[in-house]
């Protein structure tokens, strides 16, 4: 069925949101069309779609950060909409202004709606009005650190300060003893200015050892907003999201019920459409406080498109194609239990150094229940330019213990080889006893790992050593010389398949 009134859609992203995105228009019967830097120009989603345009250079800022060649691209291609994934520039309220001005439908939320839920004290402020919980602490920036040192005091130590513009950990410090208050506001401030460019800041009480929960909303441009039960993103390093489930472990049909009605009130708030997500602290008393609202398509999102059955793709392009959503809350019966591992390309023992080089090999799970979302294959390039996120394995069963069982089976089959990843990371933590009991928090993934865990990490080596010797095998074969750093397309034959699996199993 086609989405009327547009036939093709510009992706304003790379990797494997941008695959994502095409696969829903295929199956919507649009016309996807890629753009690439430099560094993806024999990238996956740049094949997949039905065109692609290269924008510029492999670093952001000048490709696809480059609001002026993304618009003058999709009037090039003739697309009538612009869908911007995650990241980038997705939460952009000018981004999305540029494409309104130009003629071209955007595939999110008004921009009213990102400049209110943008800056975190206006959003603060806009949830208040609205009687929606949120964390105690300032409404507004604190000009000095005399000023933060006013309100710490006012709301008692330990307390967070924030970033005003911020978002993913950056600008954020948690202040235990008040001798430190100082550096920390130096440190927030300095690193809140380098990465928005707004070094504005605010305090919030710190709620000890919470849970991350978040609540997945779709709101019509006729009125109607729903919500599609919540995702459990406690496991965080860094304030970066490594594992998400749904439903939560914490949560009974109560609150599940109250937190998303809550989801629905801040939504409709902000005038919100499209997809959305209201983010809350869940303290261990299990009262909730709001804490900001992400204006587009979350990474996290297919643990709700296992558990609903709703493409979010789809209703995104739907809602913004000016349709309704067509059914109500009643509609939304969440069955079974879905967990999301990402898969970086990075060393957990080593400090979370990234990892980059050619993927040698690449052979993700199959099964029952088993959903891999990625935009990388064997033979692409892992560069410095972009997040290190290689792949999303989602698993799906009939409860959380069958889930996080499927996960273990899952992880165990994912070969990716050439770069170092966060597998071995993710086999340890689905098998803690701790995260097996749900017994998590947002700081507990710092406070446990120390990078010397026993994790499986040598049946990689043992595969890639296998695949070497399989490689020289074939070249010897064919009568060329393949280099011993060589990656395993290089070879005539593709036998790193079953050298893998042999080394994999040994």
């Amino acid at each position: 069925m086609r989405a009327a009134p547009f036939t093709k859609l510009l992706i304003a992203n790379r990797g494997e949101i941008a695959v994502r995105v095409i696969r829903a228009c295929h199956e919507m019967g649009l016309q996807a069309v890629a753009v690439y830097s430099d560094a993806d120009r024999d990238a996956l989603h740049v094949r997949m779609a039905d065109e692609a345009f290269h924008l510029g250079a492999a670093p952001a800022s000048e490709s696809y950060l480059r609001i002026d060649r993304l618009i003058e691209t999709a009037r090039r291609a003739g697309a009538q909409a612009v869908h911007p994934g995650y990241g980038f520039l997705a939460e952009r309220p000018d981004f999305a202004e540029a494409c309104g001005a130009a003629g071209l439908v955007f595939v999110g939320p008004p921009p009213s709606a990102m400049r209110a839920l943008g800056l975190k004290t206006e959003a603060r402020k806009l949830m208040a009005a609205a009687h929606v919980p949120y964390v105690p602490g300032t409404l507004d920036p604190l000009p000095t650190v005399d000023a933060a040192r006013a309100a710490a005091e006012a709301f008692g130590f330990p307390i967070a300060l924030k970033a005003v513009a911020g978002g993913g950990g950056k600008g954020l410090r948690i202040v235990r003893d008040p001798a430190d208050l100082d550096a920390a506001f130096r440190q927030a401030t300095s690193e809140a200015g380098a990465a928005f460019g707004d070094a504005s800041v605010y305090v919030e009480k710190a709620i000890e050892r919470p849970r991350h929960v978040e609540i997945q909303v779709l709101a019509d441009q006729h009125g109607r907003c729903i919500y599609l039960g919540e995702r459990d993103c406690s496991l965080q390093r860094r304030h970066q999201k490594v594992i998400e489930e749904s439903p939560s472990p914490a949560l009974d049909d109560d609150l599940r019920r109250r937190m998303g009605e809550v989801a629905v009130q801040a939504a409709q708030a902000a005038g919100y459409t499209n997809a959305g997500t209201v983010e809350f602290l869940l303290a261990p008393d299990q009262s909730f406080y709001f804490l900001e609202v992400n204006a587009r398509l979350q990474v996290e999102h297919p643990v709700t498109e296992m558990v609903t059955g709703i493409d979010l793709v789809r209703e995104q392009i739907r809602i913004a194609a000016g349709e309704p959503l067509g059914y109500d809350q009643s509609a939304i019966q969440p069955r079974g239990h879905a967990i999301e591992c990402r898969i970086n390309a990075e060393d957990p023992a080593a400090g979370y150094l990234p990892s980059t080089g050619t993927i040698v090999g690449f052979r993700p799970p199959l099964g029952p229940g088993v959903r891999v979302d990625s935009g990388v294959e064997e033979g692409g390039q892992i560069s410095v330019h972009y997040d290190p996120m290689l792949a999303k394995l989602i698993v799906w069963a009939e409860n959380r213990e069958r889930a996080l069982d499927r996960m273990d089976r899952a992880l165990r089959e994912f070969l990716i080889l050439g770069v170092k990843t966060s597998i071995p990371q993710q086999l340890w933590l689905i098998n803690h006893p701790a995260f097996r009991y749900g017994d998590v928090d947002t700081a507990w993934l710092e406070r446990t790992w120390t990078g010397t865990e026993n994790v499986e990490r040598a049946a990689d080596d043992r595969a890639l050593a296998a695949i070497a010797a399989a490689l020289h095998a074939d070249a010897a074969a064919a009568h060329v010389a393949v280099p011993a750093s060589a990656p395993a397309h290089a070879a005539g034959r593709s036998s790193w398949r079953a050298a893998a699996r042999a080394g994999w199993r040994s």
